[in-house]
């Protein structure tokens, strides 16, 4: 993880629910970030344990993992600012059975309202197997949080 995200993180979700801790959907899917700047996130997760009946990737993990690098992102580029998403969208390419995905999300609008995110999936062999697209509005935190 870099410095930044080092840094950054804690202090950003100071706020957060702590009912929360320990309930994280990034944890269920086995979420890592590796990278974590404003101008880049990325993570990885492992196929095996998030798959459909099939025996592939759910999409829902894919949407999970775009969600999640995307709000980081989001979040980054919202100093003092609360960003939450607001609408995302997944178009899955290819299916992948094992290994690991990785997505990399970068901004595409950094607006005062609006932020918007291309994430990036690939599998190990660096084939893309989702793209995905998330915008997060983003407000004033409430007073006091």
């Amino acid at each position: 993880m870099t410095e930044q995200a080092a840094e950054t993180m804690p202090e950003r979700f100071a706020g957060t629910d702590p009912l929360a801790a320990g309930q994280q959907l990034n944890d269920k899917i086995g979420l890592t970030i590796t990278e974590m700047t404003p101008e880049r996130v990325v993570g990885t997760i492992p196929v095996e344990g998030n798959l459909q009946p099939y025996g592939l990737l759910h999409g829902g993990a894919n949407a999970t993992v775009a969600e999640a690098l995307g709000s980081v992102l989001a979040a980054l580029n919202a100093p003092d600012r609360a960003a939450m998403g607001l609408e995302l969208s997944c178009t899955h390419h290819r299916a992948v059975r094992s290994g690991t995905v990785t997505g990399v999300a970068t901004p595409l609008h950094v607006g005062r309202g609006t932020i918007t995110a291309e994430i990036v999936l690939t599998d190990d062999q660096d084939r893309r197997t989702c793209s995905a697209r998330l915008t997060c509005v983003v407000r004033d935190r409430p007073p006091g949080s």
